[in-house]
């Protein structure tokens, strides 16, 4: 079985890669990414055919699709920032992006494709825990993309019968994200002030509450619907469906860490969502036997990633 990973040198991809080299039922995997976000040190020592390029590049997509039975679409311009400052890029890359993978997908004879969509589709909901059949309502053209993504991903599922899976990942974090990465940032960003003995950035309140998926649940989910050729008819968001506030959050690193860490409070963010969490019936329903990582051991494996970042940078 062959594996295409769009955005396989970033983040999501990266973890995910790394899972589908070890699984035995798989028997290549091509990563395409432009290094825009990713680094290619995330799959140094990885059986894995890294294609540099962009996704809208035709004839670079159908070479690193041909044979493929499965594509994992996870490349984009992450974060709300970029596509604030630059709304046509974030919508050329996510959206366009989309449509590229897609139709190399069927190029390649209807390899099944999984798109990463996101929880910021939602916009400003007061509905919590968030369901899929609440309206969409994006407050950024990163989030409008990702509507977009979503919505091309099915159309071509009941348009064509392209086999497709949309997931709206929610706050993900784990090992191999950067605190450059526009992505759920939190946790990073709190990880490396621990590390680095600077106060811990906090807007507002830290009453806010985040569902944090550790990415070792995520690359599960991946792996096993990758697997299985799962296929939904509407999106599905990828979460833990749990609520954690940022205090618990500063508490639990504290207690990994081994030290009180100092606070700085800062003003809230404009355009900062208050609470999220997911509604996660469905994403149970296509993976039964799907079990979540507590924090305090996702974040400690998290912790001692960045350690091991953190010495080599020093040396």
């Amino acid at each position: 079985m062959k594996v295409v990973v769009t955005g396989g040198a970033g983040f999501i991809g990266a973890n995910l890669c790394r899972r589908l080299v070890d699984d035995p039922r798989i028997d290549e995997v091509v990563a395409v990414d432009d290094l825009s976000s990713g680094s290619s040190r995330n799959l140094d020592g990885l059986k894995v055919r890294l294609v540099q390029g962009s996704v809208l590049d035709r004839e670079l997509l159908d070479d690193a699709c041909a044979g493929a039975n499965s594509i994992v679409h996870l490349a984009a311009i992450p974060g709300v920032p970029p596509s604030l400052a630059d709304p046509l890029r974030s919508h050329l890359v996510n959206a366009t992006g989309t449509l590229e993978v897609l139709d190399a997908a069927r190029r390649a004879g209807d390899a099944h494709v999984i798109v990463a969509s996101s929880a910021a589709v939602y916009g400003a909901t007061d509905v919590v825990p968030t369901h899929e059949q609440l309206p969409v309502a994006p407050l950024s053209p990163y989030g409008a993309s990702k509507v977009a993504t979503e919505n091309y991903a099915l159309c071509y599922q009941r348009s064509f019968g392209l086999p497709a899976l949309a997931f709206r990942f929610f706050n993900i974090y784990g090992p191999l994200q950067t605190v450059s990465h526009g992505y759920a940032a939190v946790v990073p960003a709190f990880v490396e002030a621990a590390l680095t003995g600077r106060p811990i950035p906090l807007d507002g309140d830290g009453l806010q509450t985040r569902d944090l998926v550790f990415i070792g649940d995520v690359v599960s989910v991946l792996v096993d619907a990758v697997a299985r050729r799962v296929t939904h008819d509407a999106p599905v968001n990828l979460a833990v469906g749990t609520r954690t506030n940022l205090l618990t959050l500063i508490d639990t690193l504290s207690q990994i860490v081994g030290i009180d860490l100092p606070i700085e409070h800062r003003p809230v963010r404009p355009g900062d969502i208050r609470d999220s969490q997911a509604n996660t019936e469905t994403l149970q329903k296509l993976f039964p036997g799907l079990t979540a990582t507590d924090l305090a051991t996702g974040l400690g494996q998290t912790v001692e990633w960045y350690r091991t970042v953190v010495d080599a940078h020093n040396h």
